[in-house]
């Protein structure tokens, strides 16, 4: 027991480092070491830029979304008057709101009119949906209000219109610019509702990071909007903001109550719900595809411990004879495989890391050498391809790559440790 020496001790690397420095002479275990390595720092490379990616692209939908909509639409259905009309929206929209921005959590509720015009500019027409807002609301909307990434005067709304940078491109419009825009039923006569159609002044052109609301939104002062669409006297709904809307389960039944027992609500999660669950879905498969992608590079590590221990099993036998027990020779190949794991790992995460950070630039760059855009936001919704390196992805992917490394290379060594030394001997 006195002649036992510590694991892992410097003579077993000294040996462990001497295989690992084999000559492609002694057996071709250097390219298989190059082999493994290269696979390992790929794997991890790939599965680090698809972790940020992944984080980065839920993050920004996320936010363009909080950014320029309601956490929360407080609205009513239609419902019949003492003479029989139905009314639909709220009258009493100025006291709700007030009632609702009362509500613990709730940092603005603002009403608001919506309808669906078409808008033109000679001889060119799109689809839009209009939001009349008052002028403090449009300002306080992140994405679109004060601060946001736009061109115009913002103080100028109460006399023409706010639209998104995409309709107005596609309009061939500037701040400045008259449009004219076109509501089916707007002007009421004995013979029924006629179209109406009035021209207004972009004032403000905003850019909220999201292509569908960029292509299709317009704002519209408040009171403006409830003569366009005859709504007089009424709101739509109620746009409610929360302080905290990744809990805005938390917030709904005190907003509902506080509402109304006519009032019903949607959130923000009742409208991106499938979308998040389908971003969950494909997070939760490419995390595993890319798993198998490291065990497979992982693999490498066995064949090259394999064809090592039977290059070495004239070693293997001598230094069994001198007296190295059988942990000391599992240990030594074990340190080959871990290695090769370790710095294959190191190597991928600075990769990784790397092309995450700059893949503003990396991006850039594809886009010139195509000659086109690589990013379609027309289909993928935001305008750039994000990245958000996060420290529990970065970790999950060392740990990953690293326990696997160490798992298999325990049978290769294994193996070694239980050769015979007279059988390795035999033939020598």
């Amino acid at each position: 027991m006195a002649g036992r020496t510590a694991p892992f001790s410097r003579f077993e690397w000294m040996i462990a480092w001497r295989y690992l420095r084999a000559r492609r002479a002694e057996g071709g275990v250097s390219v298989m070491t190059w082999i493994s390595l290269i696979g390992i720092t790929l794997a991890v490379f790939a599965l680090i830029v698809t972790l940020a990616v992944r984080a980065g692209f839920r993050a920004e939908f996320v936010d363009t979304i909080l950014g320029a909509n309601a956490h929360v639409t407080v609205y009513t259905t239609d419902r019949m008057d003492d003479q029989g009309q139905w009314l639909k929206g709220f009258s009493d929209y100025d006291a709700l709101s007030k009632t609702l921005a009362e509500v613990p959590g709730v940092t603005r509720a603002a009403p608001l009119i919506k309808g669906q015009v078409m808008v033109t500019d000679g001889e060119r027409t799109n689809g839009a949906e209009v939001f009349g807002i008052a002028p403090a609301d449009l300002e306080a909307i992140p994405r679109v209000g004060k601060g946001a990434k736009a061109v115009g005067d913002l103080a100028r709304f109460s006399e023409g219109i706010a639209m998104g940078s995409v309709l107005a491109r596609e309009l061939g419009v500037t701040v400045g610019d008259r449009v004219r825009i076109i509501s089916p039923s707007g002007v009421k006569t004995a013979f029924g509702s006629s179209p109406r159609v009035n021209a207004y002044e972009v004032v403000y052109v905003f850019t909220a990071g999201r292509y569908d609301i960029d292509k299709t939104r317009i704002y519209m002062p408040f009171t403006e909007a409830q003569s366009f669409f005859n709504r007089e006297g009424f709101a739509d709904e109620i746009e409610v903001m929360v302080a905290d809307p990744d809990h805005i389960e938390a917030m709904s039944l005190p907003i509902l109550n506080a509402a109304g027992p006519s009032a019903l609500i949607w959130t923000w999660k009742d409208s991106a719900g499938s979308f998040l669950r389908a971003l969950d879905i494909e997070d939760n498969v490419m995390f595993v595809i890319l798993s198998i992608l490291v065990l497979i590079a992982a693999m490498n590590i066995v064949s090259g411990l394999i064809m090592l221990v039977k290059n070495k099993g004239r070693d293997i036998g001598i230094l069994r004879t001198m007296g190295l027990t059988e942990g000391s020779i599992l240990r030594v190949f074990f340190i080959c495989g871990a290695f090769t794991g370790v710095i294959g790992t190191v190597c991928g995460v600075v990769l990784g890391c790397l092309f995450a950070l700059n893949i503003d630039t990396i991006m850039a760059a594809l886009n010139s050498l195509s000659g086109a855009e690589v990013w379609d936001p027309s289909i993928r919704g935001i305008y750039a391809l994000p990245a958000k390196l996060q420290l529990n992805d970065v970790a999950s992917a060392v740990a990953l790559s690293l326990g696997l490394s160490f798992v298999v290379t325990l049978f290769p060594a294994r193996r070694a440790a239980r050769m015979n030394p007279v059988e390795a001997l035999r033939y020598e």
